[in-house]
């Protein structure tokens, strides 16, 4: 039955429909909101995936170029693979949902939203994230929701909710707030150093609008929703655990109570063999092929309720850390010699080296989205190798988390990055994982910050990243342990990794992943107030130290940028016909140049003397010959009646012999010679625009000639000085 819902958000009508189309699907909904449509399609497999120890949840954000008016622009004419944005976006679907299916559910569970129309003022990533949970509301699919989201901005100090595109483009904020009515669910944000008490301020007022959404979706459930279908449970069979529980808990709390990873990872590998080799000798070898998978699942919940509990009851972590306490840390600069900068960070396993690269303005990253972003000048790219881990797996490209980690850290940094006109490169960091033991995105963040700085980019302020982790009760929500820095395991059977980048003044990007149902104003609070004060070690005692501030010059290897503006109407006389003149230049000084459409020139060599040719080169292409001016060249012919000078741009003056000197003069080739540079004045430009100039005017050169030149002159002023005390002598 087709059935439209309505209600208000940030002033604008938001419209659900459904009952229309894609019938087939276990729930559907057309979402409306301003001209932004996004139609949100959700299935699940009728039975369980086999073989697995996770609930099998995908999500697709599908950007339709049609939205926005677009031919794609490949070969193919279609829309390929997922843009960065498309998969950041499937991510933040993800994650205030996936913690609201049940624990022991396998079925697959598809998620499809697919953005038909978009207007600019509207997001539809806001729009989708709604529509998922709509859709899984009303469904017959096993869900706990419903939750909501809403984006925030910051514009002159005031919390905006959903800002339209140009408030988007002043905001000092770039906050996206999940939850359901009770909590907090996901937080993605980039912010320009946003203080943690403004920033927590702009959660609660998008936890406001959230509340509101929730209801208005629980209103739909009640009146059209599904009921729920019953799934086949693969929860851990009590008998076994128990009995695990019974005969194993010392040796497991033995086996996890070690500092060092890889050998609590051979003591779990080495309880296991044990633990299986005795329940086939107490049970047989058929009963224990039988419950092996179930046995190695209960092993898993018992190491976890063993970690768990060690944290919350006793304060102690498995590797022996107060729960505010940060592992080692170690940072060191300079590492590649060929490199434009280069930085290793350890913190106790986890390592990171990043590497940056600058480039010329044209090699910065073309998008073709359904925004109007449509290029990137900095890009940070993660990577995330098997042996980081220590497994032996080829490795098949950046997965999904590898770019929502490479985003994080690249959104990061871009607060603290000078301006193209400060700084006219194209930005390249690259992030490879050398060995990972949890909060490597946070690693990545100070090890880039180290190789920015190494390479010369002069950053306004150094940016660290820290995460903590959380334990509840299970009973009450409300009673909770906090950890700083977690490590791998920690993230693994804990309820929260909230990770926190910024610089001394403030916060520039957050991601919270939580495994419960939500968080309170009072976790996220004291998660500010740990990543802080954390941060704030990783600055003053960690980074400084060894780095302090940007080198104050670019790598020898890095190229030399000179920059210029010329008038828009003389691109074309430089570039020339078919890029004739542009690539006269280029081959004759070896540099590379781009061409701005405002006009801006930006010149790259490796060599800074021709990259100041290749300028004169321009220079000259684009100088206005106008009387009055005063010009440099060379003498290109001498003639009976005077010479011929090159002003540039192709046009030639006469020197006529009587404008040479102040006195009377016999020969031209008795003062200046053929390929000689002088400095002349335009006098007149007749009516067929031929150019007559004076250098009687001119008693000086231009002082950056060669010393060639500077002797010549010398010699001219010597003669013109003779040829004077002559004159008056005469007289």
């Amino acid at each position: 039955m087709f059935k439209i819902y309505e209600t208000e958000l940030a002033g604008r009508k938001l419209s659900i429909e459904t009952g229309k189309m894609a019938a087939l699907s276990n729930g559907s909904v057309l979402v409306r909101y301003g001209d932004t449509v996004v139609m949100v399609n959700v299935t699940a497999s009728k039975e369980p995936r086999e073989g697995i120890d996770f609930f099998p949840l995908s999500v697709d954000y599908e950007e339709k170029l049609y939205s926005v008016g677009k031919i794609p622009g490949s070969f193919t004419k279609r829309e390929g693979k997922p843009s960065d944005k498309a998969i950041l976006t499937s991510r933040a679907i993800d994650r205030p949902l996936r913690p609201l299916f049940p624990k022991d559910f396998r079925n697959d569970v598809v998620i499809v939203c697919t953005v038909l129309s978009v207007d600019q003022d509207n997001s539809p990533e806001v729009v989708a994230m709604i529509g998922a949970s709509c859709a899984l509301s009303i469904s017959d699919i096993p869900f706990g929701g419903p939750t909501a989201a809403v984006n925030v901005g910051l514009v002159d100090n005031e919390i905006i909710i959903n800002p339209t595109e140009e408030q988007r483009n002043k905001s000092e904020l770039t906050l996206t707030v999940a939850g359901t009515h009770d909590k907090i669910a996901m937080i993605e944000a980039g912010g320009n150093e946003i203080p943690e008490d403004t920033m927590l301020e702009a959660i609660k007022a998008a936890h406001v609008e959230i509340k509101k959404l929730c209801e208005f979706i629980t209103k739909m459930k009640e009146e059209i929703g599904k009921p729920k279908f019953e799934y086949k449970s693969f929860a851990v069979i009590p008998e076994i655990y128990e009995y695990l529980s019974e005969n194993y808990t010392e040796a497991m709390k033995t086996a996890v109570t070690e500092k060092d990873k890889q050998v609590r990872d051979d003591n779990i590998t080495k309880l296991t063999e044990k633990v299986n080799e005795e329940y086939k000798e107490k049970f047989g070898e058929e009963k224990l092929e039988e419950d092996k998978a179930n046995i190695g699942e209960a092993l898993y919940k018992l190491e976890k309720k063993i970690v768990r509990d060690m944290i919350f009851y006793e304060h102690k972590r498995v590797d022996g850390r107060g729960l505010d306490e940060i592992r080692p840390l170690s940072c060191e600069v300079g590492l590649l010699p060929r490199v434009h900068g280069s930085a290793l960070f350890t913190r106790g396993l986890t390592q990171v080296m990043s590497v940056t690269t600058l480039g010329m303005m044209s090699e910065e990253q073309e998008l073709d989205g359904i925004d109007t972003e449509t290029s990137k000048r900095y890009m940070h790219q993660y990577n995330f190798p098997a042996y980081s881990v220590g497994e032996a797996r080829p490795s098949r490209g950046p997965g999904r988390r590898e770019i929502g980690h490479g985003a994080l850290a690249e959104k990061a940094l871009i607060p603290v990055l000078p301006t193209s006109q400060e700084f006219p490169y194209a930005i390249r960091v690259v992030s490879e994982i050398l060995s990972s033991n949890g909060s490597t995105s946070q690693g990545s963040i100070c090890a880039s910050t180290l190789s920015l700085m190494d390479a010369g980019v002069p950053i306004k302020r150094p940016v660290a990243g820290i995460s903590t982790g959380l334990i509840t009760d299970p009973e009450n929500p409300d009673n909770y342990v906090m950890l700083t820095d977690i490590q791998g395991i920690e993230d693994f059977f804990g309820d929260m990794d909230f990770k926190v980048g910024g610089t001394e003044k403030g916060i520039t990007a957050i991601q919270v992943d939580i495994k419960v149902d939500g968080l309170s104003y009072d976790i996220i609070k004291e998660a500010f107030e740990r990543t802080k004060k954390a941060r704030m070690y990783i600055l003053n005692e960690i980074m400084a130290p060894v780095l302090a501030e940007p080198r104050e010059e670019i790598s020898e290897y890095a190229p030399k940028i000179i920059t210029t503006q010329i008038k828009v109407d003389k691109i074309k006389d430089v570039i020339g016909t078919g890029g004739k003149v542009i690539n006269k230049i280029i081959e004759e000084t070896g540099v590379k140049i781009d061409i701005e459409e405002d006009g801006q020139v930006f010149i790259y060599g490796q060599n800074s003397e021709k990259a100041y040719d290749a300028l004169d080169m321009i220079e000259d292409i684009v100088r206005e010959i106008e009387v009055g001016g005063i010009y440099y060249g060379p003498v290109t012919r001498i003639t009976s009646y005077g010479a011929f000078v090159d002003l540039g741009n192709g046009k030639e003056g006469l020197l006529h012999i009587s404008k040479i000197a102040n006195e009377h003069i016999r020969r031209v080739e008795d003062y200046i010679q053929v390929g000689e540079k002088v400095t002349v004045k335009v006098i007149d430009i007749d009516h067929q625009g031929r150019i007559n100039l004076a250098m009687n005017e001119m008693r000086e050169k231009r002082q950056d000639i060669n010393e060639d030149e500077h002797e010549k002159e010398e010699e001219y002023m010597e003669l013109t000085k003779k040829d004077e005390q002559n004159s008056n002598h005469e007289e």
